[in-house]
């Protein structure tokens, strides 16, 4: 998906799009394709994607790999044309400082209702 992403060490990383039913990721990989960070979303039935869970791997942190992540995952709502619903804390953080800038550039987000958590929910229970 990504490729030409640089980290704060100057090292090559990729963002990749990991579909599967009912969660699916964005990943985050280092250059040897190993992956060391994720973020988790569900897509609801009115085509909003629903971000609710974003990890590093914490040997990897300080190397602005959750930034790139959520930018990417971001970037790829606004060309597939979804509106984003931030559960996750990071990518509601990145849309309060950031919202202006992204709906500008085409993007959609909302905030997440009662509904949407009941989603997540679900999604999540039909894994474990």
């Amino acid at each position: 998906m990504a490729d030409g992403l640089i980290d704060n060490n100057g090292e090559s990383v990729t963002v990749r799009l990991d579909v599967t039913h009912p969660i699916s990721s964005y990943t985050v990989n280092l250059a040897n394709e190993s992956p060391v960070g994720r973020a988790d979303f569900v897509d609801s039935p009115d085509g909003d994607r629903i971000f609710f869970h974003t990890e590093i791997d914490q040997e990897f942190g300080g190397r602005g790999l959750a930034g790139l992540l959520v930018r990417e995952a971001l970037a790829d709502s606004i060309r597939k044309n979804l509106t984003v619903v931030p559960v996750c804390p990071l990518f509601a953080r990145h849309l309060r400082e950031h919202g202006d800038e992204f709906v500008a550039n085409g993007g959609m987000f909302r905030r997440p209702t009662p509904a949407d958590i009941a989603l997540v929910k679900r999604s999540v229970a039909e894994v474990m």
